[in-house]
């Protein structure tokens, strides 16, 4: 069976950073990723290349800033205040997950002032280029409740258990 939408993938990864330093990697974690093909689980340029692969499938991606996280964007780097984190003692590097207008966000510290906190809210990788290292290990077609919630679900779920979208 070939990667196609409305099925299941299952990899492994390795993420490095142009210079070759990992970044992540699944199978040293021991956790394989899985994603539903074609619902934007993944990044775009990596649906577009693991399309039509068969388990057992290796490649290598890179993917650009733009088709990745984005290039850098200067706007937002801003000074917020202190009373806007809830750590008392904050240093520069630090990281914040925070509800932001498409979902969550995370900010990182750049600076620590008296009255304010200089922050960075792009993601973390922007403005990289990533390489991908995947190793495809299974493909299946996606159940009615994977599709109706529009990623894979844990093995057993029962379709009563999910609330189907499609029949609402």
């Amino acid at each position: 069976m070939t990667i196609a939408p409305q099925r299941v993938v299952t990899l492994h990864y390795v993420l490095s950073d142009r210079d070759g330093n990992v970044l992540d990697d699944s199978r040293a974690r021991s956790q394989p990723l899985e994603y539903l093909h074609g619902h934007g689980n993944i990044m775009a340029g990596l649906e577009r290349d693991l399309e039509g692969q068969s388990v057992g499938a290796e490649l290598s991606v890179t993917l650009m800033p733009a088709e990745a996280y984005g290039l850098r964007d200067e706007a937002l780097v801003r000074e917020v205040g202190r009373h806007a984190f809830p750590a008392p003692d904050l240093a520069p590097g630090m990281r914040f997950q925070t509800p932001g207008d498409d979902g969550p966000e995370i900010v990182t510290i750049l600076e620590v002032r008296d009255d304010g906190v200089m922050i960075d809210t792009n993601h973390p990788l922007a403005g990289h280029s990533l390489r991908y290292r995947l190793e495809v290990l299974e493909v299946r077609e996606a159940t009615r409740a994977e599709l109706a919630k529009g990623h894979p679900l844990p093995p057993g779920t029962e379709p009563g258990e999910v609330e189907d979208k499609k029949m609402v």
